[in-house]
């Protein structure tokens, strides 16, 4: 298959890059080569390309600049989305959007399930959600992957943000009321690579396996890299950041295993796999 990898210079794009790379014909593009925000010239370049998936990975992920920057936020990740389901339908590509647990408003102690209503609390949330309606507004054929709690070898993410505080100071405070799936970028690529395949029609959510607070991550990341830094757990209104997050927003990954047979392995097992990589892999 041809599949057109958007946002591929980024760290989830970059790993499906190398996993779908092995059985497809995979072209990447980045805001370098066309910007989504620009309708003209996304429907030029998807004309031009003609691939048969198109799996949109690109989006404005920093969530508590979001709640400053609400136009840009959804120019990217809602309107850039629209366009690239325009685009997708003009060609008769389908298309593959990312979205989120942002979505869910976390007033829950089960894990989402795909049936489960959104209720995005932020402006980062509220714009992934308005992306998805309009890749399901506009396309017959969608799948639309919502994940979180992401990490890998490419990019900013809360694994290295901690490794790097970890290095600077010998305490660092983490919040220890909201609960995730950590999940790493290897893991959903590969399983991105699996509904490709397989060709179905809806909403999958894809997550390693488990739950736990972002403290307890932070302790599970320390304990593997043998740091002697101490971590404190903090409430989110200690925190207090710019963005609301959902208290829970633990996904049910339970639709995508039994479609695929794939069982992602636990949260635990993918971050000692990523901690055990040389430096530069």
């Amino acid at each position: 298959m041809k599949i057109l990898v958007v946002g591929a210079r980024g760290m989830l794009g970059s790993d499906l890059m190398r996993s779908l790379g092995t059985a497809h014909q995979v072209v990447g593009v980045d805001i370098e080569d066309f910007d989504i925000t620009d309708q003209e010239a996304t429907v030029s370049a998807l004309r031009a390309l003609r691939p048969q998936w198109v799996v949109n990975v690109a989006a404005y992920t920093q969530v508590d600049r979001c709640e400053e920057e609400v136009g840009r936020a959804f120019q990217v990740n809602a309107e850039g989305v629209k366009h690239l389901a325009m685009a997708s339908r003009q060609i008769g590509a389908t298309l593959l959007q990312m979205s989120t647990d942002y979505v869910f408003d976390g007033k829950t102690q089960q894990p989402y399930g795909e049936e489960d209503p959104p209720s995005p609390l932020s402006v980062y949330g509220r714009s992934k959600l308005k992306g998805e309606l309009y890749v399901q507004d506009l396309l017959e054929d969608y799948v639309i992957v919502r994940s979180g709690g992401l990490y890998g070898r490419e990019g900013i993410n809360f694994v290295n943000t901690i490794i790097k505080t970890a290095r600077e100071k010998s305490e660092l405070g983490v919040v220890n009321d909201q609960w995730v799936a950590p999940t790493y970028t290897v893991d959903l690529s590969g399983a991105i690579g699996a509904l490709l395949t397989l060709s179905p029609k809806g909403i999958f959510h894809v997550v390693n396996g488990g739950r736990c607070t972002w403290y307890q991550c932070a302790c599970k990341i320390l304990e593997l890299v043998e740091s002697k830094s101490r971590v404190v757990p903090l409430s989110t209104q200690e925190l207090n950041r710019p963005a609301p997050r959902p208290a829970f927003s633990v996904l049910n990954g339970e639709k995508f295993t039994t479609l695929t047979g794939v069982q992602l392995r636990s949260w635990e097992e993918a971050l000692t796999e990523y901690l055990s990589l040389p430096k530069g892999v």
